[in-house]
């Protein structure tokens, strides 16, 4: 019996176990026949902008899509679809339409760089995107670099009425938003919906378990950027593993989830998406977490019953004047994750709403989630609770042996949401999952009624607002520049973010300015990988072997910071 059982909520079951035909899309389609003339989905901006899908609906435009998808274009299953999009109602019927017909999702963040975007198309190899209007600029830097032939280009009018749709686009001209191109190939998604629903219905294919659902991206435990294989057990197991965990507190047909966190994260995209979609529960949709005011109005239009967030949108809510005034307190549920909850924000938010935010712990690896804070307990403060059902949790040290309770080592997982693996990347798959255990590369500890707490994390990465930052990738870019001589990159304490990037550079040229690496690293890099903390150094500190020490600069800035390590 493992130690964490005795500790477990009632009533859960310890494993899970999936149909051996059962897939993603046989999931959604189950759930489209039961919660038929439910609302499936809610687009929200402001006020009187907003639209509402519903479960048939739904369906039906993914089953258009994928007929599209299929004898239009001819993807086959296998093939690899990029989705480039904020949080609006084509995401879902994208993601919908391609594991009708066995395609493999990747998922792209839409505010990637052109560099970002060539490396993640061509590791995938992607021949085929769906990708918003407003990012058509970015694609065409690099379109010429990829095998990308196929371009869907989808609007945030797409599913508003046309008296709105007019509005949002007048508005989006006005503001010159959308970015003029000539790239070629390009298809309206209302188009391909018509001619998929016009045209052959989609043959669909014989879908296993075990097949590659997702690609998601990420930089694994360091490094460059890795495609997450997550098949259709993965997946589906952590929603199943999900759901057990909190069946006694969330209901089948009754739940309105608020997802301001992009679903193009692993994050929302299981927690958000799939889970609240196979629950029956209504999503409603919020393109930009960073506009606050437009979540407090959501708040209140939609009385949501389970929200996630990562610590920073908790704090920018608890900080928000009308958040306070208006104090929701439908909250039956808010998750956290990403990064660690501050025991502060946590009551505060609780202060306000009423709701206890439990803290959950996941990786892109494990589709995300490992463990989570009970719901029949009071959360113990600094705990990323208990391992979810059919999950094994250990500490071990570094001749791979189990650790007692109370010991600090490296947290290790084995359960049915762990990856397949690292997309053609067989060698660093093999150093990640020894025996079927993932190594997180983060260091813990258990306590003796099996409860887990992150002590530090094991490798270099910095964690700014739930997002991954590798310094090796910022380093990179960085020392491109061609007045740079050498660069390190560190994460520093910031009570907003969590972590932010600092760079330390040794000039190759005097007349080198912070605003011109400012720059460069905007055209380079996503923001939230840009150093917000910039010093010019005449040397950095080094081993015996030239290589830089990135422990000696977090120490001396620690100890700058009157934070001695």
């Amino acid at each position: 019996m493992h130690p964490w059982l005795k500790s477990y909520p009632k009533d859960v079951k310890s494993e899970i176990s999936l149909a051996p035909d059962l897939h993603i899309a046989k999931a959604l389609e189950d759930a489209a026949k039961k919660y038929s003339d439910r609302i499936s989905f809610s687009f929200f901006i402001q006020g009187f902008m907003h639209a509402d899908i519903t479960y048939t609906q739904s369906e039906q435009h993914a089953s258009n899509l994928a007929s599209y998808m299929q004898n239009t274009l001819g993807i086959k299953q296998g093939d690899r679809i990029g989705i480039m999009m904020p949080n609006i109602i084509n995401y879902p019927i994208c993601f919908f339409a391609a594991q009708k017909i066995g395609a493999i999702t990747v998922n792209t963040n839409p505010l990637y760089t052109p560099r970002e975007m060539k490396h993640q198309f061509n590791d995938a190899q992607i021949d085929t995107i769906f990708i918003v209007d407003i990012f058509l600029d970015k694609l065409e830097k690099i379109i010429e670099d990829t095998k990308i032939k196929n371009i869907i280009v989808v609007r945030v009018s797409d599913y508003m009425s046309f008296v709105k749709g007019a509005i949002i686009n007048t508005r989006m001209k006005l503001k010159k938003v959308i970015p003029q191109h000539n790239l070629k190939n390009v298809v309206p998604f209302k188009t391909a919906l018509k001619k998929g629903a016009a045209g052959k219905r989609y043959s669909p294919p014989n879908i296993k378990l075990e097949d590659v659902a997702v690609l998601q991206y990420t930089g694994g435990t360091t490094g460059v950027a890795k495609g997450a294989m997550l098949n259709h057990k993965n997946l589906l197991s952590n929603v199943f593993q999900v759901k057990e965990y909190t069946k006694e507190y969330l209901f089948e047909g009754t739940e309105t989830f608020l997802t301001a966190l992009p679903l193009y994260h692993i994050f929302a995209l299981t927690a958000n998406f799939l889970f609240s979609n196979i629950l029956g529960s209504r999503n409603v949709l919020i393109p930009n977490p960073r506009e606050t005011l437009k979540m407090v109005e959501s708040f209140k239009r939609y009385k949501p019953t389970v929200f996630t967030g990562v610590n920073t949108l908790y704090n920018s809510l608890n900080h928000n004047s009308a958040f306070k005034e208006l104090a929701p307190k439908s909250l039956s549920l808010a998750l956290a994750g990403g990064m660690a909850l501050q025991t502060s924000v946590a009551q505060e938010f609780k202060d306000i709403t009423g709701c206890t935010v439990r803290q959950a712990y996941g990786l892109t690896e494990c589709s995300p989630a490992a463990t989570m804070a009970p719901l029949d307990k009071t959360p113990r403060i600094g705990s990323i609770g208990l391992p979810l059902p059919g999950t094994v949790v250990k500490i071990i040290d570094e001749d791979c042996k189990d650790l007692p309770a109370g010991e600090v080592g490296e947290m290790v997982i084995k359960g049915d949401q762990v990856m397949k693996g690292y997309w053609r990347r067989e060698e660093a798959t093999e150093e990640c999952i020894v025996e079927g255990f993932l190594h997180t590369g983060d260091i813990a500890k258990m306590d003796e009624d099996g409860y887990f707490f992150i002590v530090d994390r094991k490798k270099d990465m910095i964690l700014v607002s739930g997002f991954n930052v590798y310094p090796n990738e910022v380093e990179d870019v960085i020392a491109s520049h061609p007045k740079v001589l050498e660069t390190a990159v560190i994460g520093i304490s910031d009570k907003n973010s969590g972590e932010l990037v600092k760079a330390f550079i040794v000039a190759k040229d005097e007349s080198l300015t912070e605003s011109e690496i400012k720059e460069f690293c905007r055209e380079n890099l996503t923001g939230y990988k840009r150093p917000r903390l910039i010093e010019f150094r005449k040397d950095l500190p080094k081993t015996n072997v030239g290589k830089i020490l990135r422990r000696a600069l977090k120490e001396e800035e620690s100890a700058a910071r009157g934070n001695p390590s």
